[in-house]
């Protein structure tokens, strides 16, 4: 079986692959000044800072909506569950108080103890 570990036998076999593989791309560039300093990046254009803060105050805007609706219904929830408290409670005493009128012996709790 001629040629079917030939790989073997070359040795630039391995770098010939991964150079298939790797895909040829330019090296950054690095803008730097006669004196060997690097020059700052430039600022972006005003129409691009303009729509950075757009952005971002929308999304201050949608956050603030947020929590105003979670708090409108964090008070819309709020009496109805103060008005359920009121009435399981009412209805508690109730109980307590008919357990208490339906004959049962003095001294005993309405628990049975």
């Amino acid at each position: 079986m001629p040629g079917r570990h030939s790989h073997h036998l070359d040795p630039l076999s391995p770098t010939r692959h991964v150079m298939r593989i790797m895909t040829p791309r330019r090296p950054p560039e690095i803008d730097m000044l006669p004196d060997g300093s690097i020059r700052p990046p430039s600022r972006p254009p005003v129409a691009t800072r303009v729509f950075i803060w757009a952005v971002i105050i929308a999304a201050a805007a949608g956050a603030l909506s947020l929590a105003a609706f979670a708090l409108w219904v964090a008070l819309i929830i709020l009496p109805v569950a103060l008005g359920a408290a009121v009435i399981a409670y009412v209805a508690f005493r109730f109980q307590l108080w008919r357990a208490r009128s339906s004959g049962r012996r003095a001294g005993r709790d309405v628990w049975g103890g």
